[in-house]
């Protein structure tokens, strides 16, 4: 059987077989991206979240090359916002129909469980019908370690408090690239670790895919082979993002920028290989509102949030903004039915 009638006939593809699928045009391989699309996530239905992303500090002693956002970074001071400022922000969002939020911060030294278990208290508290998709893989390995308390402690901790669900930002799943740019961020047996104590603990999460910081394509296939067999044994991964890593700012400013065809070629690859997640993000923050809407024929089918606030990639210099108009004009011009959905993609509103 030919690798393009595995394809077609739904079968899984092996890593050997999706590295020959970079060789392929871009017309066959989104045609065969969507085809792998339709069998998963049926209709042509696209959804985005209106939502925000509060990052509460950028003291981080990671200190990753590729970050242009931490405070150790010499463009920008050092912060922490307050809790009163954190409920301002949700009350921002709240108060024009907006239903999550992203509490995101560096590994601050200060920091440990307790100041988690406040954050999420006290937002839970005067919003409870907020959904709190919120901290990182990073974050809570960090808070762990610091509060002398095991990932399942934290994690149970986290749950309780009213936390209901975690990004799974994972960078790059290949420690020779992690060891370089990020020796003090967790490695990759770390991040499948906290995706296990997450399924444990009835929690879901996501997968992300930051590209371009000198990886082979082999190891692209490596980093999703590695989501694959974490969702195969855990089923929490609800969506996989990949964005291209943007060196601007950044220690990393030497390394060429990606094209915009590795973009739409890693959408399409990762839509073909991971057959388990039934949503793939078009990354219009990092790639663009051009190339996020052309993604939606090669396998995409979720725009992600309209982000209200986003500190991190502006860091960078990126300055691509969008809402909930706009969001829905590009994918009605794409062919596509905008549908407003909220945090387990249970669509809320469709814009026929």
């Amino acid at each position: 059987m030919t690798l393009e009638e595995k394809i077609y006939d739904g079968k899984r593809i092996d890593k050997e077989e999706a590295l020959g699928l970079f060789s392929w045009n871009i017309p066959e391989l989104g045609m065969a991206a969507e085809f792998r699309r339709s069998l998963v996530s049926p209709g042509d239905t696209v959804g985005f979240i209106l939502d925000r992303i509060i990052n509460f500090t950028n003291v981080c002693e990671a200190s990753c090359d590729f970050c242009a956002f931490h405070a150790l970074a010499g463009r920008v001071a050092p912060y922490e916002l307050t809790l009163d400022e954190i409920l301002a922000k949700v009350e921002e969002l709240a108060s024009i129909g907006g239903t999550q939020v992203m509490l995101q911060g560096g590994l601050n030294p200060r920091h440990t469980i307790d100041t988690y278990l406040d954050m999420i208290e006290t937002v839970k508290h005067r919003f409870p019908d907020i959904y709190l998709h919120s901290f990182s893989p990073a974050e809570i390995i960090h808070v762990a370690r610091r509060s002398k308390i095991s990932l399942d402690e934290a994690v149970e901790g986290l749950k309780a408090a009213g936390l209901d669900s975690v990004p799974g930002a994972s960078d790059i799943l290949v420690d020779r690239i992690r060891s370089r740019v990020s020796p003090r961020k967790h490695t990759t047996a770390q991040w499948l670790e906290v995706i296990d104590t997450l399924s444990r603990h009835g929690l879901k999460s996501s997968a992300t895919m930051t590209y371009g910081m000198g990886e082979t394509l082999e190891e692209r296939i490596e980093h999703l082979e590695m989501v694959r067999t974490a969702q195969d044994r855990t089923g929490i991964l609800r969506a996989f993002i990949p964005w291209s890593f943007s060196p601007g700012h950044t220690r990393m400013d030497n390394v060429p920028s990606a094209t915009g065809i590795d973009y739409l070629k890693i959408v399409a690859v990762s839509r073909i290989f991971l057959d388990n997640i039934a949503h793939i993000q078009a990354g219009w923050l990092t790639e663009g509102l051009k190339l996020a809407q052309i993604a939606l024929a090669m396998g995409a089918n979720d725009m992600g949030g309209v982000l209200m606030e986003e500190t991190v990639v502006k860091a960078t210099g990126i300055k691509t903004r969008t809402n909930m108009t706009e969001l829905i004009d590009i994918i009605k011009n794409a062919g596509k039915t905008p549908a407003q959905r909220d945090s387990d993609y249970r669509v809320l509103k469709v814009f026929p």
